[in-house]
Parts: C-alpha cells; structure tokens; sequence
C-alpha cells in the first residue's frame, strides 16, 4: 500500500461509481469517474458544484456506504493506510468507530433510545469510557441547543432541526482524525450553525480533517479551505 504524505489524512485517486439499474433491465447509471482529491490535517475540503453530480456519492465511497467501482481511497490510520475501496465490511466498521467520523443528511437510530444516549454510545464506540461518553454527550447536545428537558427522549418526535442536532452531535461525539459531512446545518437555524462553524474550527485546531458538502454559501466560504468542484467528475447532467 502507498504511504500517504506527512498529515495526509486522505487521498483518493482515479475514483468511479456507475450504479446498475437491475430492475430497469440491468441499465448503468454512470455517476461519477477519476475523483482526485486529498485532506491534511487541519483542513476542512469542501465537494462544490451543483446537485446532482455524485457529491454525495463521493462521500458515501468515502465512509465506506458504497462500494467504488473503480480507484482508491487511502485514509490514515495511525501507522498504517487502509485502502477502503478495497477493505473488508469488518475493516470498514473499525475505521467507522476509530477513525472515520460522519455526520448525514438524516438520523437514523433505535426506536426509543434517549437522545443522549444515542450520542454517549458514539463516544463509546470511539473509545472513551462510559462517564467521559456520557459528559462528553450531555456537552455537545448543551452547545447545540438541545433544550435538557428533550435529552432523555427518543428523538424519533422532535423536529428536523432537532433531530439534526442530535445527528451533529453523535458525528463529533468520538475522537476522529477524519469527519465527513453531508449537509450538516442544512436544517438549523442561525445560532445553531454558529455552533456547527466553531465545532468544525475546534476540531481542525486539533489536527482533524473534513470532507465536506455545504449549500449553505455563507457557511462554506468560512470553512472550507479548499473547493473542489466536482462537476470536471460528473457523469451526469446537473439536475
């Protein structure tokens, strides 16, 4: 396996996808082809271009929620590098809880679980203890405006705000070098993406890297540090 540069958290090469439509007589979708790009340490890369033209698809390839068709995509891992285009589903879930932080569009979680502990089990998985999990729960839901009287509760009724914040905080809730994220503060209000900004600046003063897709322009222009448009990528039309 290559070795990545000093601070390379990630890099993908020559990366493609094209979905197979087996109940539309096996037709290929053709999404995206020859993806390259890096994260450092320190360093939030923002996917831009319009929708439509495999942004998140390239994130999904990233996390390991998608299998690439073609390519590599080297992440980190403390000493060594682990090719996920290639990795075991059993290697991927490691890197998940360790190393590969993720915040998604949507939450999705175990009917009737609290939404603290929704966020604990995270830290958990990520390797602190369970009273660290716990603080470290309670303080994120706190800084994201989670009303308390709500933490006990599962999220399954609360707001798409709300749910969201929960979402945000479960993604930030472990020690990851590497964050992925796919809208995050699409669904939140001012003061909220406020939190998520200084969040995402906290966590690169630490030395984590993110990939990221924002919407949001004025968000993006004050956290990204790179843009990578990835329409040069697309095998679609924009929609």
């Amino acid at each position: 396996m290559s070795a990545l540069n000093a601070n390379e958290l990630l890099r993908v090469e020559s990366l493609a996808k094209t979905f197979t439509l087996h109940l539309h007589g096996g037709a290929r979708l053709p999404v995206v082809h020859g993806v390259s790009l890096s994260v450092m340490a320190g360093e939030c890369v923002v996917l831009g271009g319009p929708s439509g033209v495999g942004k998140s698809s390239i994130l999904k390839m990233v996390g390991g929620s998608y299998l690439a068709g073609e390519g590599r995509i080297l992440v980190a891992d403390g000493e060594r590098v682990v090719d996920v285009a290639r990795a075991a589903p059993r290697e991927i879930l490691d890197l998940r809880r360790r190393v590969v932080g993720s915040v998604s569009q949507f939450l999705r979680v175990i009917p009737r679980v609290a939404a603290i502990d929704i966020v604990a089990a995270a830290a958990q998985e990520a390797g602190f203890d369970r009273d660290a999990a716990g603080a470290r729960a309670a303080a994120l839901l706190a800084r994201l405006r989670l009303p308390e009287a709500l933490w006990r509760l599962p999220p399954a009724t609360f707001s798409g705000g709300e749910q969201q914040r929960v979402n945000i905080a479960r993604g930030f809730a472990g020690a990851h070098r590497l964050l992925v994220l796919d809208e995050p503060t699409a669904s939140l209000d001012a003061a909220n993406r406020e939190a998520v900004i200084a969040l995402i600046a906290e966590r690169k003063a630490q030395g984590s890297g993110f990939l990221a897709i924002f919407h949001d322009d004025d968000v993006r222009a004050r956290v990204a540090d790179r843009i990578v448009d990835v329409a040069r990528f697309s095998d679609r039309e924009a929609a």
